[in-house]
């Protein structure tokens, strides 16, 4: 039973003739009565008495014909949703990032999202770089924010923004006020590193190649609590400019380059390539994006820079 077999039903019922019924949808009469027969057939009665050229109904047709039109009047419903939510998105999107992320990238993404697409609820998903990415793949999010580079060929890879890392000190620390500092002045001073991750990785990394043996005083679990252990005096951190650009203006942190090495970062949103994207997603990723694309393309890496999340 399908819907075209309602709507011949319902024409045959209204104008009481097969072959009126065909005219008005362009159809053979022969091909209109192959229709009722199929559904007649399919439920088991008939649903028409045809007497000459009269058509009336059958009881069975009689108690048929509301049951064909709520079908049709619900179709007409979700036609008319379906189309609605072309014109204006409404539902839900999903989008998995790191407590850091969601703080200091995402909310202008989400403040301007909003904005446009009021109808449209978002779901924030906290999590860290690799359960961000199986969210993803699992279809338990629609989106996840996470640093270059990806590598997964299952994903669709849109780079949103552009970072770099950062000595961060507290006030009155002696390296406070200054630029710039070399790797192996900042070494000197007790470090708080992150915990685990790609970020300690590439901080090894950069220790390593420059042969040095780095005092850390901590390791810590996320970048809030870093750079709050920073503010008290616990030691110098590394930490994503963005993340830290209230403090540095208001002064209460002083936040320094590395002379001579670039620790940059990528942040990109992804997504699983096999997915059809829904206009509203299709819209978040537009907004996502424009920022970044805004910029122009530049260089990902430059000489000397490692990237990080």
């Amino acid at each position: 039973m399908d819907f075209e077999q309602l709507r011949t039903f319902l024409e045959v019922s209204r104008l009481k003739s097969f072959s009126r019924a065909a005219q008005k949808l362009l159809r053979t009469q022969p091909a209109i009565s192959a229709q009722i027969r199929s559904l007649e057939e399919e439920i088991g009665v008939r649903l028409f008495d045809r007497d000459g050229g009269k058509v009336t109904y059958t009881a069975a047709g009689r108690l048929f014909e509301p049951f064909a039109e709520s079908c049709m009047e619900r179709q007409r419903h979700i036609l008319l949703a379906i189309a609605e939510q072309e014109r204006s998105p409404r539902g839900e999107l999903s989008i998995s990032a790191n407590e850091a992320t969601h703080l200091y990238v995402l909310p202008q993404v989400f403040a301007q999202f909003r904005r446009q697409y009021p109808r449209v609820m978002l779901n924030v998903v906290r999590a860290e770089r690799l359960k961000t990415l199986e969210n993803v793949l699992n279809r338990e999010a629609d989106f996840g924010v996470v640093s270059l580079p990806v590598r997964d060929g299952r994903l669709t890879v849109e780079t949103i923004h552009r970072d770099e890392l950062a000595v961060v000190a507290p006030k009155g620390h002696p390296l406070a006020g200054r630029d710039t500092v070399k790797i192996q002045e900042a070494a000197k001073f007790p470090l708080l590193l992150p915990a685990h991750g790609r970020r300690r990785e590439q901080l090894d990394e950069l220790f390593r190649v420059n042969e040095i043996r780095p005092r850390v005083a901590m390791e810590v679990e996320s970048s809030e609590m870093l750079k709050r252990y920073v503010s008290v005096g616990l030691g110098l951190g590394f930490l994503p400019r963005t993340n830290v650009a209230e403090e540095e203006r208001a002064g209460s942190l002083s936040v320094l380059s590395l002379d001579g090495v670039r620790l940059a970062r990528d942040l990109a949103l992804v997504f699983r390539k096999d997915r059809q994207l829904s206009r509203a997603a299709q819209e978040f990723l537009d907004i996502a994006t424009q920022p970044y694309r805004r910029r122009g393309a530049e260089t990902a890496t430059h000489r000397g820079s490692l990237p990080y999340d």
